[in-house]
């Protein structure tokens, strides 16, 4: 049952240029929490850049989401 919706991923990753740039910026802005996470201490200005890092990430993660259920409606 897993598989079935990532297949529709790896899918769309292909063939939606949309999904596919939704995914690259997810994963950059990832890959700079996990540089910010990984420091002992967080600056004033670092704190508010991993808040709005954590905010555009779910906005990308739901806009991909709708991608794929708009496909699953449509299949």
């Amino acid at each position: 049952m897993n598989a079935e919706p990532q297949d529709l991923k790896d899918e769309l990753l292909r063939t939606d240029e949309e999904f596919h740039n939704l995914a690259v910026r997810h994963h950059e802005l990832e890959d700079r929490l996990h540089e910010l996470t990984a420091k002992h201490y967080l600056s004033e200005p670092e704190q508010v850049e991993e808040t709005n890092l954590k905010k555009r990430k779910l906005q990308l993660k739901d806009r991909m989401e709708d991608i794929l259920r708009r496909h699953r409606q449509q299949s």
